[in-house]
């Protein structure tokens, strides 16, 4: 059985356009909120044995030593992380200190589990770098299909399918960020630089997945050459299908069990791997071929 993908490539393609374009919008009114990674500060994470305290009254104690707006989010049962401006070492000390003075009792141990600090300057640098690491990584995409394509430049020419494919790929990170700007709005879920390398990952994933469709696709066209475009490129997509789904399930998989069982630290990196490899399985078949076929069309109009 053959089904149809190509006949409702207009159906899927204004979905997918509509649900972009949702993304962006919510991108654009809430943004992204940003982690300690990218803004520069202190995160603190301290457990307590038996009773953790209400955020509330840890928010005093730092206002005890001059700190405000002071973030306090529970993590598991029993400890906290605690988001601040810069603390110098000094001020460090005095806060652990104020919090073991007010919190710790025979029954119940204060204890840093972890503290890092990262400067204004180095949060900029690392934005810029998150920045230039999504563009390079899109131009080498381009470049690396356009010559892996190139003994099939008709009828669409081979740097097009690196185009289309970096379309394709805009949908699934788009659509990451979209759901994590509602989460950081709603819920205060920031995004950090294991976010940026999820969606590297996310990345990488899909193009990959498009290029195993357009390797069919390519090597359809080099054997039926008389063939009608649309044609070659659904039989493409039936050949690549249940190879594309098995590869996405089992993946899927592993993931949801790294985001039930992972741990706090690593929560919602497993997240945005989720949304993004089971958007970007669904961009390969539905959007990136489809608008190989719409580029074919447009050619052939514009050359009449």
């Amino acid at each position: 059985m053959t089904i149809p993908f190509i006949k409702y490539s207009k159906v899927l393609l204004s979905f997918s356009g509509l649900v972009t374009v949702a993304a962006f919008v919510l991108i654009f009114m809430w943004g992204l909120k940003p982690g300690i990674d990218f803004t520069g500060g202190s995160l603190l994470e301290i457990s307590f044995s038996r009773n953790r305290p209400p955020a509330a009254d840890v928010q005093k104690v730092f206002a005890e030593v001059d700190l405000k707006n002071v973030q306090v989010q529970n993590v598991g049962e029993d400890s906290i992380i605690i988001r601040t401006e810069f603390l110098s070492e000094e001020k460090h000390q005095e806060a652990l200190k104020r919090l073991t003075q007010n919190f710790q009792t025979k029954e119940n141990t204060v204890k840093e589990i972890s503290f890092e600090t990262i400067g204004s300057a180095v949060s900029k640098q690392l934005r810029t770098r998150a920045v230039w690491a999504i563009i390079f990584v899109n131009l080498g995409i381009i470049l690396y299909i356009a010559y892996a394509f190139r003994k099939v430049s008709r009828p669409v020419a081979s740097w097009k399918y690196g185009l289309l494919a970096i379309i394709a790929v805009v949908h699934d990170v788009f659509l990451v960020m979209g759901i994590f700007s509602v989460l950081g709005h709603g819920w205060g879920v920031e995004v950090d630089i294991a976010f940026v390398v999820a969606l590297l990952t996310v990345l990488g994933f899909s193009v990959h997945d498009t290029i195993v469709v357009y390797d069919r696709i390519r090597e359809n066209l080099l054997r039926r050459r008389n063939e009608d475009f649309a044609e070659v490129v659904n039989n493409g997509l039936n050949q690549t299908l249940m190879r594309s789904i098995n590869t996405t399930v089992t993946t899927l998989f592993a993931l949801i069990a790294l985001y039930l069982f992972g741990g706090a630290s690593i929560h919602y990196f497993a997240l945005a791997l989720l949304i993004g490899f089971a958007s970007g399985a669904y961009s390969s078949i539905f959007i990136a071929a489809p608008l190989l076929v719409l580029a074919e069309k447009w050619q052939r109009r514009a050359v009449v």
